[in-house]
């Protein structure tokens, strides 16, 4: 009976047959994965056996990396919101008219045939860690929240001409995928996102492509949205009110654990378990030393953080990297309070890029590879430079800006198992189109989890018990794998 009633399991949901390779960490037994109150009835008397719900439960969200053997424990997201230019950055054409090739010349990298802009002269000496993919595209030119959507989740909903907002029924992010089905092993926050939110445009909503959408708010990112490089930086939700000391917090975790006993049935709720899941995410966080210790970024040297540039995004950029160190898994860095603030450079490109966008990126990244090279972290760290999409060939009149432009574009890829000093894919000789294997979103998404250890394929389940793929339409580029 019981074999019959695993194999019925088995054929109803297919991510809770038992694997033959487990890889992930026990999933902590606070999470309890949607099911039907049939289900619920069927799990709870195989209890009577010695079979227990939560040790199913465990199998299923194990199940999603069953086979893929990580080689990233972390990933670092760098993302330049509002749109960087490919033709300036990481692709440039010094052979094309000068109302394309723009103002900028083109150095030599640490990478032999690599060149990047003459003003990343510091990440050029890192280009032996990284790859370039210069064949990214996509099908949203007008809305910077759904190609930023889009280059975060790998699902691409195409363009409309009107705001978008985050949304319950959204892809949930890399960070969000990871807190569920690899969540750290020790206290450390699973995943954070900063300095910003990021809105769409200054007064609009915040972006989608961030959160957990569809597997619920309870897996959403720790936001920092202080300035790090500020001298009395802290991170509020971490800080104990003065009268709540580190024992009476674990004498109110004692009484939830009491309370969590007297409402098992309960638990099968979403909102009770998201409320849940914060109660203890937060306390965990509020009483653990690595958590708290990972965000006091003044302990760093004066020379360590010159290094990475004693601006927000630098310090944000240094900061991911000591939440790593502490173990957490995913670290979003958004550049931009909004989407039209920062990289979205329809006016005056040249002047924005080389004073101060060029400049601040350059130092915080190559400071960030080289850092984790030294400490022998780039190995098991996946560092992802991504934006929403590219600039348009054509120099605009608009003083010398350049538009949106998704139909070629590049991003940046370096450690945890990607290969070093590498070109995948190339573009037209206008920077225009992908000439030679284009890629999309959701192949770089569908790579990112390959390296994390999760099978992109494999399906969660939303309120409504639906199952829906990590990464809808994707596949792993195998070209980009040490």
């Amino acid at each position: 009976m019981l074999i019959d009633l695993l194999r019925s399991a088995s054929q109803t949901r297919p991510d809770l047959a038992m694997p033959s390779f487990y890889e992930s960490p026990v999933v902590p037994s606070t999470y309890a994965p949607s099911v039907s109150r049939r289900r619920l009835l069927q799990f709870g008397s195989l209890g009577l056996m010695g079979v227990h719900l939560p040790q199913l439960l465990a199998a299923d969200e194990r199940a999603a990396k069953s086979g893929i053997r990580p080689r990233a424990d972390a990933c670092i997201v760098i993302f330049l919101n509002g749109g960087p230019s490919h033709l300036d950055m990481w692709d440039m054409k010094p052979d094309a008219p000068v109302e394309i090739r723009g103002e900028f010349q083109s150095i030599r990298s640490s990478a032999p045939g690599i060149r990047l802009c003459e003003h990343l002269p510091k990440l050029a000496r890192q280009m032996h860690h990284a790859t370039l993919v210069r064949s990214m595209h996509h099908n949203v030119n007008n809305s910077h929240a759904l190609a930023v959507y889009t280059a975060m989740t790998g699902h691409d909903r195409g363009d409309v001409n009107r705001i978008v907002g985050a949304s319950a029924e959204d892809q949930p992010s890399p960070g969000c995928v990871l807190t569920k089905l690899r969540p750290p092993k020790n206290k450390a926050v699973p995943y954070v996102s900063l300095p910003y939110k990021t809105k769409e445009g200054a007064s609009g909503p915040p972006q989608p492509g961030f959160v957990g959408g569809f597997i619920g708010q309870g897996y959403d990112p720790l936001w920092v949205l202080s300035d790090p490089n500020a001298p009395n930086f802290s991170v509020d939700a971490l800080t104990l009110n003065r009268q709540l000391t580190a024992s009476r917090v674990k004498d109110r975790t004692a009484l939830l654990e009491k309370l969590d006993t007297q409402r098992k049935i309960v638990e099968v709720d979403r909102t009770m378990r998201a409320t849940n899941r914060f109660q203890h995410r937060a306390l965990d966080m509020l009483t653990s030393r690595d958590a708290q210790q990972a965000f006091r970024i003044h302990e760093e040297s004066d020379k360590t953080r010159s290094s990475y540039g004693r601006n927000i995004y630098g310090q944000s950029v240094l900061l991911a990297r000591r939440l790593i160190e502490a173990g957490t898994r995913v670290v979003n860095i958004s550049w931009a309070p909004d989407a039209n603030a920062t990289w979205d450079t329809h006016a005056g490109n040249f002047n924005k890029l080389k004073n101060p966008l060029l400049p601040q990126f350059d130092a915080a990244c190559s400071s960030l590879l080289a850092d984790l090279h030294e400490r022998g972290l780039l190995e098991r760290t996946l560092v992802a430079v991504m934006g929403d999409f590219g600039r348009s060939p054509k120099v605009n009149s608009n003083q010398g800006g350049r538009d949106h432009w998704n139909s070629c574009y590049t991003i940046m890829l370096a450690g945890g198992g990607i290969r070093g000093g590498h070109v995948f894919g190339a573009s037209d000789r206008t920077g225009s189109l992908p000439a030679v294997s284009p890629v999309t979103p959701g192949d770089v998404i569908a790579t990112i989890y390959n390296r994390l250890g999760i099978d992109h394929r494999h399906h969660l389940y939303d309120a409504l018990d639906r199952p829906l793929r990590i990464v809808p339409e994707g596949k792993v580029l195998r070209g980009l794998l040490v």
